[in-house]
């Protein structure tokens, strides 16, 4: 076999048995592979799977501040609790109240105004009007741990000092705030407590559900063919964006296969009144696309204890293999 067919087996995780019978097997799999067919994989051990190429990845994004800007990255690794490029994890810093409750852009809309970047050790956060704040990544072991309530659960973050509660309270106008960091020895939000009704095994940071959030381009797309105005991808918020699939295709996805990253759908994403803040300039629309999407993308009936009134658009995922992934990696679904 050529160095090019053993690239592509490899890429796929397909060993290349011995012995001259696959010569023929590999040019009938190569062939397979370049349709964006179906190919053989053993993922764990008795287990064997199809792997079908349902789409591709076009975009990599990290929120490391709940309901602050994301940032876009090529290459990201994925961990139990979610995507992680450098210093940057997503949805590992939080905005509090004093009292240790979560504040998000339901509450306060202009909290998707505030930027990161990340430079050496070091988060840089811009805002409308504000000097840059510059925090450690790494906080002292001697900064307060707060006891916090993320959707009425309890979990804990570290006090990211005075300076950066200064910052957000000064910025957004309406509280006292506290910025706080997830540490990985902290309690995170159990699966069991978050969804009692589903059997999953895993636990989150700050996001509202699962590590990872995927959506589609067609999905998007097929959005704004109903809305007069046209709302864009980051007013949904999705770690991971696939192209080369039809709209909500997603939804019959189960177990995932990206870079060498094993996922397993959680459940729908159920949409709230943070789609209608425009992420340009922080208004909160109350309304749309929230209306759009309630008029043709309500559970079905049978799911309605799960989902109730909320729109689905979206799917949570959980890691069931780290791994690292990169935009322009195949997305494929995993088939009994």
């Amino acid at each position: 076999m050529g160095a090019a067919g053993s690239s592509a087996l490899a890429r796929l995780g397909l060993p290349a048995p011995p012995g001259p019978r696959w010569l023929g097997v590999a040019a009938l799999g190569l062939a397979a592979v370049a349709l964006g067919a179906v190919a053989w994989r053993r993922a764990r051990p008795g287990r064997r799977r199809r792997l079908q190429q349902v789409g591709t990845v076009s975009e990599l994004w990290i929120y490391p501040v709940k309901s602050c800007k994301g940032v876009s990255v090529d290459v990201a690794e994925c961990t139990a609790l979610g995507l992680r490029s450098g210093h940057l994890r997503d949805r590992f810093w939080l905005v509090i109240k004093e009292d240790g409750h979560m504040v998000t852009a339901r509450q306060e809309p202009r909290l998707v105004l505030v930027s990161i970047t990340s430079e050496d050790d070091r988060l840089i956060l811009r805002a409308p009007g504000m000097d840059q704040l510059v925090l450690p990544t790494k906080l002292h072991s001697s900064n307060k741990v707060h006891d916090c309530r993320v959707f009425g659960l309890d979990t804990q973050g570290r006090d990211c000092g005075d300076e950066a509660a200064q910052w957000f309270t000064n910025f957004l106008k309406t509280d006292a705030f506290r910025l706080v960091q997830f540490e990985k020895n902290m309690k995170g939000r159990a699966a069991n407590e978050m969804l009692p009704s589903l059997d999953q095994n895993y636990q989150v940071a700050y996001p509202d559900c699962s590590p990872v959030l995927i959506l589609s381009e067609a999905s998007l797309a097929d959005l704004n063919t109903r809305m007069e105005k046209k709302v864009k991808m980051n007013n949904f918020r999705p770690n991971i964006v696939v192209t080369g699939c039809n709209a909500f295709e997603e939804d019959t996805w189960d177990e995932l296969l990206i870079g060498n990253v094993e996922m397993k759908k959680v459940l729908a994403c159920p949409r709230c009144i943070m789609t209608t803040v425009d992420p340009d300039t922080g208004v909160i629309d109350r309304k749309e696309p929230l209306e759009t999407l309630k008029s043709y993308r309500l559970c079905d009936p049978s799911e309605k204890s799960t989902y109730k009134s909320a729109p689905l658009f979206g799917i949570y995922y959980l890691v069931e293999k780290i791994g690292s992934l990169k935009v322009g990696d195949p997305v494929y679904q995993m088939v009994q």
